[in-house]
């Protein structure tokens, strides 16, 4: 176990700070502050248009740095200009800590021993989401979020929702879609994309039904979630998934990487034929534009080798494509009688298969489905002598 630092123990106070975003939470503010207080000085808090009696609680810390909000533009605003002061005020960390009393001030110190252990990290406090009083909303929202987090960046985390975090100020992205409650999401999202080290460590929570004020709001914050995970999973299978394979490829050089990343992974032989005919199929079927999607959606749905069934998508590869058509047309012509048969010869245009659309939708899902079970039994057998090779 991780020695804890008491608040004497704390390494030099100018490099972090710890931002309090607050709105309409004047029963648990003080006592929130309060126990910051204990740790540290640098406190900056963000006053995101609250109206209720936090402004005159706030009149008793005019010590610390206050940031107010004319009017609630949401936590996510509220963050982002704190860490904005934060780097004005040259702190390299920054801890984030709800103010509704649902964290410990005391967690704190381990904040600051594990970023000593690993610097630049973005850390994560990892609640236990089964103990008494915990929301069963706040329970299923954590399990959603951490689902759509593994599939967009491959990291498994046990609390993708705490607020209770260490933020590495200068390398955190600088661009976002989100201002509100979802911003949370974004950000670590963008933070692993970028190559920043995302990863829990453990911290105390309490649910106080008594005290605790929830903004939360089920349907419209739910739904903004499920838009923003949307443009992620896009922005994560059409841009970061692939650059990532090819800066992987690119670094090891392509030789070693096809060596060490596919035919000496971890899977079975089985997977990977398996992973080669999902790539051959996605690549030969008609659903262009859609294709990488459903390439690594089935990929990460039946636990494929995301490299492999990529390398194999490329079947579809341009100078091939005019090839795949007319095989699809072909194909197609045996299952689909057409009022005016396609000549199948060069005079072949863009207008007739337009108007022979079924004939090819037809012919390029079985040309696909035959193409996919060829390539993945041959490769199987390869693979298997390979490996028997290898052993011998």
């Amino acid at each position: 176990m991780k020695p804890t630092l008491s608040q004497h123990d704390l390494p030099d106070s100018t490099s972090f700070c710890v931002i309090v975003p607050t709105y309409n939470n004047h029963k648990t503010l003080k006592k929130v502050l309060d126990s910051v207080l204990d740790f540290t000085p640098n406190v900056i808090i963000v006053n995101d248009g609250s109206t209720d009696s936090t402004p005159e609680i706030l009149k008793s810390y005019s010590e610390l740095t206050q940031i107010h909000h004319p009017k609630n533009l949401g936590k996510g605003r509220a963050l982002r200009n704190g860490f904005r002061k934060a780097i004005e005020m040259k702190f390299e960390y920054a801890i984030t800590i709800d103010s509704d009393g649902q964290h410990f001030a005391s967690d704190i110190p381990n904040f600051i021993a594990e970023i000593q252990n690993e610097p630049n990290s973005l850390l994560i406090g990892s609640r236990n989401m089964t103990q008494e009083n915990v929301p069963k909303k706040s329970s299923f929202g954590n399990k959603f979020s951490n689902f759509w987090f593994k599939f967009e960046t491959g990291i498994k985390l046990e609390d993708t929702q705490s607020g209770f975090r260490l933020y590495p100020l200068q390398l955190i992205p600088k661009q976002y879609y989100t201002n509100k409650f979802e911003f949370e999401i974004e950000v670590i999202v963008r933070s692993a994309w970028k190559g920043i080290t995302v990863k829990n460590i453990p911290i105390q929570v309490l649910y106080d039904p008594a005290e605790r004020v929830s903004h939360f709001r089920p349907f419209r914050d739910f739904t903004r979630i499920s838009i923003l995970n949307t443009i992620l999973v896009i922005n994560a299978l059409l841009y970061i998934k692939p650059r990532n394979f090819f800066r992987r490829s690119k670094k090891k050089g392509f030789k070693k990487f096809f060596l060490e990343d596919i035919l000496e992974s971890s899977d079975s032989n089985f997977k990977k034929s398996a992973a080669i005919a999902l790539g051959v199929f996605i690549g030969i079927s008609p659903f262009w534009g859609f294709q990488t999607i459903l390439l690594f959606t089935f990929a990460a749905l039946f636990k494929l080798n995301k490299v492999i069934a990529y390398l194999s998508s490329n079947v579809s590869f341009p100078p091939f494509i005019p090839f795949i058509i007319y095989g699809s047309l072909k194909m197609g012509s045996y299952f689909v009688s057409n009022d005016v048969p396609l000549i199948l010869d060069s005079s072949v245009t863009l207008d007739d298969i337009q108007k022979n659309a079924t004939q090819y939708i037809v012919g390029s899902l079985i040309l696909a489905s035959v193409s996919a079970l060829f390539f993945g039994f041959i490769s199987y057998l390869l693979l298997a002598a390979f490996t028997k090779k290898r052993i011998e």
